[in-house]
């Protein structure tokens, strides 16, 4: 990596600025490369204060001064906010400085200024206000992208992508088809082999229904559109299996024959992760000209600003946003 990775500002009212400076105070143990966040630098003295954190904020003009700042204290790419924030009080008069600051990372990361993008944690409904028109998220960098953005959640020992992801349920099952489950699992497999590693990654494919649907007898889906999305796959040379039931797909000898798990819907893909490891979960964004991961949690309002809030999963997402930076630049090192 020769550049650091972007930290958005996240809803100011949540624990975006503590696990923040929590992940720089860590820095060392975890092994983390070099960031910076894109914030208000006055809320976030006035945060490491409150909670009587010594965290130096090292006000930087561009993201290039990130790295020899690092050492010494948190790097902020000033920001400002148009009121002060309040844990647990999302105010609307910041909406625009939360979008703002999603759409600075991205313009850096695709200039290349910034290695990767991660994200802190929105208040959607405090956007809505503002304009912001995603159910999350993914499918707002998707446009910004101007490409189809693909879910991936990964935690040690699993790794899962909801083909369908941001819908009521009912939505989500009338709308599934073999298309999107095709386009999914060749985003996916193509991003376990570039970004992961894996130089066959294995899919496993969940069914839909029930016992994956009993041969038709509890549900069609299967049969009439999971199958046949599957045999396009293994047409492209793809490794996949499926569909299988959902029920028993996510125990610990089950996860040793796949290296994702393709699901229906989206809490049939968070559900076991979450159980699995709640506190180091990572959003991946997959299908994006650049690296974008997330912490796999909200805005945890009712303990914003207490100092208590868990870092695990933001120092997991820089942590794996540095390893694909660092995985793509060997790749590609012309960039």
């Amino acid at each position: 990596m020769t550049a650091p990775l972007a930290l958005t500002m996240g809803e100011p009212a949540g624990i975006g600025g503590e696990i923040a400076l929590a992940a720089w105070q860590q820095r060392r143990e975890a092994g983390l490369p070099s960031f910076f966040a894109i914030d208000d630098p006055a809320r976030l003295e006035r945060l490491a204060a409150k909670l009587d954190w010594t965290v130096p904020i090292r006000r930087i003009g561009a993201p290039e001064e990130a790295q020899a700042a690092f050492a010494h204290g948190l790097p902020v790419l000033t920001l400002a906010l148009p009121r002060a924030a309040v844990p647990g009080q999302p105010d609307p008069a910041n909406a625009p400085a939360v979008i703002q600051s999603i759409t600075m990372a991205v313009a850096l990361v695709r200039a290349g200024r910034a290695a990767a993008l991660v994200t802190n944690p929105i208040q959607k409904e405090t956007l809505y206000a503002a304009g912001f028109r995603h159910p999350g998220h993914t499918e707002f960098l998707g446009e910004l992208a101007g490409s189809r953005p693909v879910m991936m959640l990964v935690c040690p020992g699993l790794r899962v992508v909801p083909v369908t992801v941001h819908l009521p349920l009912a939505a989500a099952i009338a709308s599934l088809t073999s298309a999107d489950i095709v386009a999914t699992g060749r985003i996916a497999a193509a991003a376990l082999e570039r970004d992961f590693g894996i130089a066959r990654p294995r899919l496993a494919v969940a069914g839909l229904n029930p016992h994956a649907g009993e041969h038709g007898t509890i549900g069609r889906e299967e049969i009439e559109i999971i199958a046949p999305a599957i045999a396009i796959l293994k047409s492209d040379g793809i490794a996949v299996s499926g569909p299988a039931p959902a029920d028993s797909l996510f125990h610990a000898a089950a996860r040793r024959h796949y290296d994702a798990a393709l699901c229906m819907y989206h809490d049939q893909a968070l559900i076991p992760l979450k159980t699995i490891d709640f506190d180091r979960g990572v959003n991946v964004t997959l299908g994006l000209p650049f690296i974008r991961t997330s912490p796999d949690h909200g805005t945890a309002l009712d303990i914003a600003g207490q100092g208590v809030a868990n870092p695990a999963s933001l120092i997991a997402a820089l942590d794996l946003a540095g390893k694909m930076a660092a995985r793509r630049a060997v790749l590609s090192p012309a960039g």
